[in-house]
């Protein structure tokens, strides 16, 4: 009886001696999520609204930090070797995830190594925009020029090995058509020769031209999605072009370092997953011009997979493209 009335007491002065925040329920401060950005692009603003919706859920502010450069390789690798508590999270994005590990020769970081995915947010589908200079008005019509025009129709990208530049190059494999690639740097660089008629068209993310749609200075005819558009409802999907499965686009999605508690995986997903049944909430991600993820791709085994295929997609335009690892 003695020695069992020493363990116990013990134990309870270990207890007693053990900080709270050590026996608090998970999240018992504040979290950090790392943007890999700048403030205020697409990736950025599907973050904030993700750590907005999620935090009265979780009970703890989910504070935004922006850490940008090395196209998003520097925010990613800080995460990667964050303590994995579950306090330092990752908003990621299809360059630190998909891009740079297929471009990038001495990436500090691997993806299914060093991350456990929590859900896909939203995902900015890529399209297809025209300047003034060519008269097709659908993505029907413009594959159909392609083919007749080979190699004569230009194309503007954010630049060579960027997520259009890569849909490019698959858009040419399976549509057995040939485009000339015009890279610019960055998206908005390209905006005022399109609009000129310098360049015939461009491929890039949703969010950043459709301003220029809704204006009528230039005009979108064909998104990269599983199904049409709810800002775009005219614009037919790269699929019913004749493109069958077509679709690309960067992403957003929440990450965590390897190592994370199962249990602290399982909270995190069920509060985004709340968030994300919120019908306001999903509207509010399509207003900005990106498609809410489906229920499965919200999961962490739904994303896994979502990345695996993107990196796959990834290898096969790198490959197309003749681009090699610098």
């Amino acid at each position: 009886m003695g020695t069992r009335r020493r363990l116990l007491g013990g134990a309870a002065a270990i207890g007693a001696a053990l900080p709270l925040r050590a026996l608090a329920a998970y999240p018992d401060r504040p979290l950090r999520v790392i943007v890999p950005f700048t403030p205020g692009g697409n990736t950025d603003i599907l973050g904030r609204i993700a750590g907005e919706v999620m935090a009265p859920r979780l009970g703890q502010p989910m504070a935004i930090e922006n850490r940008a450069g090395a196209g998003g390789s520097i925010g990613a690798d800080l995460v990667a070797k964050a303590p994995p508590d579950g306090y330092t999270l990752l908003f990621g994005a299809g360059g630190p995830l998909v891009a740079n590990p297929v471009l990038q020769a001495r990436i500090p970081y691997d993806v299914a190594r060093d991350f456990r995915p929590i859900g896909l947010v939203g995902i900015m589908p890529m399209v297809c925009i025209l300047g003034p200079r060519l008269p097709v008005r659908s993505m029907t019509e413009f594959l159909a020029l392609l083919r007749a025009r080979p190699g004569q129709v230009t194309v503007a990208t954010p630049g060579t090995g960027s997520a259009a530049h890569l849909t490019l190059e698959l858009l040419g494999a399976q549509a057995s058509a040939r485009m000339t690639h015009v890279p610019y740097r960055g998206g908005s660089a390209l905006v005022p020769d399109l609009i000129a008629g310098t360049v015939d068209a461009a491929l890039v993310e949703l969010p950043n031209v459709l301003p220029l749609h809704r204006d009528g200075q230039a005009r979108i005819i064909g998104i990269a999605a599983l199904e049409r558009s709810a800002v775009l409802p005219e614009v037919e999907t790269f699929a019913e072009a004749g493109l069958p499965g077509f679709t690309a686009g960067s992403f957003g999605g929440l990450l965590a370092p390897a190592g994370t508690p199962d249990a602290t995986i399982a909270t995190l997903h069920r509060a985004l997953a709340e968030s994300m049944a919120v019908p306001e909430i999903a509207a509010r991600i399509a207003q900005v011009g990106a498609v809410p993820a489906m229920p499965e791709q919200a999961t962490p085994a739904g994303f896994a997979r979502f990345l695996a295929a993107e990196l796959a997609a990834a290898r096969r335009a790198v490959e197309l493209a003749g681009l090699k690892p610098e």
